[in-house]
């Protein structure tokens, strides 16, 4: 199982949460967001991948945020279209030979209609689901994950969506469950934080090692 780390804004704070050695850290570059990212990324292992997360951003300013951050994966956390997914992927707009991952997110409560996914089957690397709530992220709280006993797919999803230490014990037994078994990337964010975009490394410690 592996971790990412969302909503990264602090430089220190960066170095600190790099050295817990999560797979992948977040970095939203949306401007409404209270998490909005716009400093420079220190140098991070290699075997972290650098993410950044985008709501109905043009394809010029997600190559651009790519090619300036060397990014490793996109979050696509709007309206995107299949086509548009596709688009990203298959760009030579991408500087290097960047092995680039799409990330698609999908919001859920106590419903969802899988049919949804069927068009982005074949334009991205994974899927993430989220909690449906009045932000396109960070809501801080957890859907009903027994809504993923439907999920028709193989492809590797991320769970996300109010995720902390109070939820291990869930954890556990969803790993334990059929629909846990595409379940690729345990995604946490909002209740780690001190303040918006500054991680609680104690937090993160303990999360991690009962994970």
């Amino acid at each position: 199982m592996k971790l990412k780390i969302c909503g990264m804004k602090y430089v220190d704070n960066m170095t600190e949460v790099a050295k817990l050695q999560p797979d992948y850290l977040g970095f939203i570059f949306y401007d409404k967001s209270t998490r909005f990212f716009d400093a420079s990324i220190p140098k991070l292992p290699k075997t972290i991948k650098k993410t950044g997360v985008f709501v109905n951003a043009s394809l010029s300013d997600i190559v651009k945020k790519v090619n300036t951050y060397q990014l490793d994966a996109v979050q696509l956390h709007g309206e995107e279209s299949p086509e548009f997914c596709k688009i990203l992927r298959d760009t030579e707009l991408i500087s290097a030979a960047r092995n680039l991952e799409v990330i698609k997110v999908f919001s859920i409560k106590d419903e969802f209609d899988f049919s949804i996914l069927e068009p982005f089957e074949d334009v991205c690397d994974y899927f993430l689901f989220d909690t449906k709530g009045k932000l396109p992220g960070g809501n801080g709280y957890t859907f009903n994950w027994a809504v993923l006993k439907h999920y028709p797919s193989t492809k590797p999803y991320f769970l996300s969506g109010g995720i902390g230490i109070e939820e291990i014990d869930s954890l556990k037994s969803f790993f334990k469950s059929q629909e846990s078994k595409f379940c690729y990337t345990i995604d946490v964010n909002s209740k780690f934080e001190i303040k918006p975009g500054l991680k609680n490394i104690e937090k993160l410690k303990e999360f991690k090692s009962q994970l």
